[in-house]
């Protein structure tokens, strides 16, 4: 080669096999010709393994049409080259953006197509890292627009940048007309003057700034967090963020108002029980002392009837109040051993009288697998047979009632399901109530002409009492033409010492033999002092009657009394402050057992009362059953310390 002349031949094999861009030939029928050592790379195959494969083998499974209206062109001759963006395949499976340029050589002389060019610049790199750019900057852009709080961003001289849509709802402005604006004129210029004079301290300037101006000239109350915007490592201003705390403070004064209606609920609760219950007491009590005195077939049924309406009305006033009490979560749940067949055999005594009255038959089954003995709450499960079984005497004018149990499910030797079944053939229930049963103050006929009493309260505190013994009730329609059947499941614990419910106690006439009581009443109401007194005098004991709280406190000083029946509320000293000092002043000797005697009957009372250093706690209308358990659990405990 003479010196100065360049030999292209040499020159086109240099930059084909040195060049960084893959360059290869492919022939018409999509097969490879040739490949420089660049394209090699960038797919990760010798030369002699590319030529293998078809062309069409290491496009992108998601990009295989993408040429094919542009190589038809080219052959048509509408075309000479194109160039796109495309992926293939790398050997080792993982995607290849490039660019890619194709054109077509033809022949000079006939210009028949003789094969393709591919020029192929890998982007891959590039490419992924504008796809995470992109990514940050969508993260960014729906982060910032759909936040729930206003966000502005703002240089170190104090111009708005920008700011999202709830920029313009809290401020007023248009993002047009805030860009370019000072954001002194929201957050004021006294306090943007400060974060410009120290702006590494901005975590104190945001403290400050409580309020934001709105255009029409009034003041949103903010809570605002100030960050820096940093680029290249240097601060180049801030972002505002904004929360409106209208809404929050607009719910803190509802949430606070809720608080204390609710409070207002409670006291109401407590003070009309105690109202209701204190009236209650006399005209029940005096009723069963009545009904113990000898009196003619006439008069016994007067007082009878009269005993029959307290118990309504109590009925109703401790529905009222059970509901009110499980509905503010304030019911809990015992845990004591007691028989399932006991409570049962307990609910059909109660029950019995009125079903007798109409002459309906009862039956009972308990299957086989209910254990005799489990721990739970009786009481509880007591109130729903008898809501369940008094319902089902009041609307079944004739026939027969059924109560059964089974054990359905016992997981382990720790947990006991019963599903228990109350079923009637009485009037039922028409499909279109059955949805409504359990609803509070639901009744199933109209309140305007129905035939039987209640609040309407009972399911709903049925269905509450079962959910809080981890079950469900519902309702089944009997397949004969009339009746209801509701069934419900509860979860006790297996009991595991049937010893304990070995009763070897003494009974209630042999304590009396033994035992002679010094008791003490302190009651400010004179009819409440003679129920109790009189009742006291039933079970055999002499008793002495107080009537405020300092006379008590004298009286348990000069004598030492074995009970105290304590009124809460009374004159001079109410009954809390009473006992708090004679237990105090009787530490040194025999302290009296003190009996807490209220018409509250709010869930928590008890709790309080024990607390405050009473023994025990009975609530009005008090019953002459309620009196004996009392001095007969005063007795055992006082034969069970020697």
């Amino acid at each position: 080669m003479q010196s100065g002349v360049i030999d292209h031949q040499i020159l086109f094999e240099h930059v084909y096999k040195c060049s960084p861009i893959g360059i290869a030939l492919i022939s018409m029928d999509r097969t490879w010709i040739r490949a420089n050592p660049a394209m090699c790379t960038i797919f990760g195959y010798t030369e002699d393994e590319l030529i293998k494969h078809p062309a069409a083998d290491f496009t992108h499974p998601e990009d295989t049409t993408l040429t094919e209206p542009l190589i038809r062109a080219m052959l048509k001759g509408t075309m000479t080259s194109y160039e796109v963006e495309k992926r293939f395949l790398h050997k080792n499976g993982h995607a290849i953006w490039t660019s890619l340029h194709v054109s077509l050589i033809r022949d000079e002389v006939n210009g028949k197509p003789l094969y393709f060019i591919l020029q192929i610049i890998d982007n891959t790199k590039s490419k992924l890292a504008e796809q995470k750019l992109q990514e940050s900057i969508e993260r960014y852009t729906s982060l910032k627009k759909y936040n729930h709080d206003a966000i502005i961003s703002f240089g170190l001289d104090g111009s708005i940048i920008n700011g999202n849509q709830m920029a313009e709802q809290l401020s007023g402005y248009k993002i047009e007309e805030l860009i370019g604006a000072s954001i002194g004129k929201l957050m004021g210029e006294e306090h943007l003057s400060s974060l410009l004079a120290s702006s590494k301290d901005y975590s104190s300037v945001e403290k400050n700034i409580n309020y934001i101006r709105h255009k029409d000239g009034r003041s949103v109350e903010v809570l605002v967090t100030l960050a820096p915007i940093i680029i290249h490592s240097q601060n180049m201003g801030f972002y505002m963020i904004a929360k409106d705390m209208t809404e929050q403070k607009r719910l803190l004064v509802e949430k606070e108002a809720a608080e204390k209606t609710n409070k207002a609920k409670s006291e109401f609760l407590a003070m009309m029980s105690h109202e209701i219950r204190t009236p209650m007491n006399g005209v029940i009590g005096m009723t069963d002392l009545l009904l113990e005195t000898a009196l003619d077939s006439e008069q016994q049924e007067y007082a009878q009837i009269i005993k029959k309406s307290g118990s309504s009305l109590l009925t109703i006033i401790n529905d009222i109040l059970d509901f009110s009490k499980i509905e503010s979560g304030k019911a809990d749940i015992k845990e004591d051993p007691f028989s399932v067949r006991s409570v049962i055999s307990e609910t059909l005594n109660i029950i019995m009288p009125k079903a007798l009255e109409k002459s309906l038959e009862i039956t009972t089954s308990v299957g086989s697998a209910v254990p005799n003995i489990v721990v739970g709450d009786d009481t509880k499960l007591r109130q729903v047979l008898i809501n369940l079984l008094s319902n089902a005497v009041k609307f079944t004018p004739n026939g027969a009632i059924a109560i059964s149990v089974e054990c359905v499910t016992q997981a382990d030797k720790k947990t006991v399901c019963l599903q228990f079944s109350i079923r009637d053939t009485g009037i039922g229930v028409p499909k279109e109530k059955v949805a409504h049963l359990f609803e509070p103050f639901y009744q199933v006929d109209n309140f305007m002409t129905r035939k039987t009493e209640g609040t309407g309260l009972g399911l709903a505190i049925c269905k509450k009492l079962v959910e809080l013994m981890s079950g469900t009730i519902w309702y089944e329609p009997c397949a004969d033409p009339s009746g209801s059947t509701f069934m419900f499941t509860t979860r006790f614990h297996e009991y595991t010492d049937p010893e304990a419910m070995q009763d070897d106690r003494s009974t209630h006439s042999e304590m009396l033999l033994a035992n002679s009581l010094n008791i003490l009443i302190a009651e400010d109401n004179a009819v409440n002092q003679f129920v109790l007194k009189k009742m006291i005098e039933k079970l055999g004991y002499p008793s002495t009657i107080v009537e405020n709280g300092k006379e008590v406190v004298e009286a348990a000083a000069r004598d030492p009394y074995d009970i105290i029946f304590m009124d809460v509320q009374m004159p001079l000293m109410d009954g809390l402050e009473a006992t708090s000092r004679i237990k105090n002043h009787a530490s040194s000797k025999k302290s009296p057992f003190i009996v807490a005697v209220t018409a509250h009957a709010i869930k928590g009372d008890r709790e309080k009362y024990m607390a405050a250093g009473m023994d025990e706690y009975i609530s009005k209308p008090v019953s002459l059953e309620a009196v004996s358990a009392i001095i007969e659990k005063y007795l055992q405990l006082s034969t069970a310390n020697g």
